[in-house]
């Protein structure tokens, strides 16, 4: 049976009052049922807070995720700078457990001078000391997504995550996002092959990102905007002819509204196609 978990990076514009609390209030107002609490800039909740954040989920019925911060790169040439990146993700993920989040999003790491292979051993490492040190805390739900990127300089084509995913055992889950493989392939993306690719992964639940990007001359860059291209309506039928169980957090500049017009899309097809 499809099951689709909308929702907001972040706070949404329209929330009442300040705070986490006041944005899952608002998402649950909305009629929308994700959130990524996103500490991309910096991670701003106490365990405590995290946990009060989770029951506060589960009254509301919101599906939760977390964007790690973007200060991250376990493939660089300085040592302190991989660890950093351990203790950042793993701060997360303190975080995440105590709110009951199920994934959180990672930017994974830059090329540097290092070649693809040598880069990806050096990232499977630093995720495989991670993954070591989640079992020695008792680690049981949130796992740990390796997000598509947009450059070409970054780790993270869908070879990439999908090979993370089978090498670690299922603690690393590919996160796809969507507008990045789309700008990484020159403003090109063939959803139904990407979701072939999940599928036969075994993934049971497939978390996404979805925005509408910026194009600067021939290509399309790393820019959000209001989602126009890529195009999210051949996505939608994807998902409704599939039955997909998906999650798309919504990062374009206006976030609730996109998200409505996602969830409308959806709901739309699934009532042409007598799916609902």
């Amino acid at each position: 049976m499809m099951r689709v978990y909308i929702g907001t990076q972040g706070f949404p514009a329209t929330a009442r009052g300040h705070g986490i609390e006041a944005a899952m209030r608002r998402i649950y107002e909305l009629g929308l049922n994700a959130l990524e609490v996103d500490f991309a800039h910096g991670i701003y909740l106490s365990i405590k807070e995290s946990k009060d954040l989770g029951r506060l989920a589960d009254e509301l019925g919101i599906r939760l995720s977390i964007h790690a911060p973007y200060y991250i790169n376990l493939c660089s040439e300085d040592e302190d700078v991989i660890m950093r990146s351990k203790r950042r993700i793993l701060e997360c993920v303190e975080r995440g457990e105590a709110m009951h989040a199920d994934i959180i999003a990672i930017h994974s790491a830059f090329y540097g001078k290092r070649s693809k292979e040598e880069a990806y051993t050096m990232v499977r490492a630093g995720y495989e000391s991670i993954v070591d040190e989640m079992r020695s805390m008792g680690i049981k739900h949130v796992k740990l997504g390796a997000e598509t990127m947009a450059r070409r300089n970054q780790f993270g084509t869908l070879d990439e995550v999908l090979r993370l995913h089978k090498d670690l055992n299922g603690w690393v889950i590919p996160y796809v996002d969507f507008a990045h493989i789309f700008a990484r392939n020159d403003g090109r993306i063939d959803y139904a092959d990407v979701i072939d690719r999940l599928l036969n992964a075994r993934l049971e639940h497939i978390n996404a990102h979805f925005t509408g990007l910026a194009r600067k001359g021939y290509r399309y860059v790393d820019i959000h905007r209001p989602i126009g291209e890529p195009q999210f309506e051949p996505l939608a039928l994807e998902i409704v002819r599939r039955g997909l169980n998906i999650t798309i957090i919504c990062e374009s500049p206006l976030l609730e509204l996109d998200c409505l017009r996602m969830k409308n899309i959806i709901e739309f097809m699934s009532m042409e196609l007598n799916l609902d």
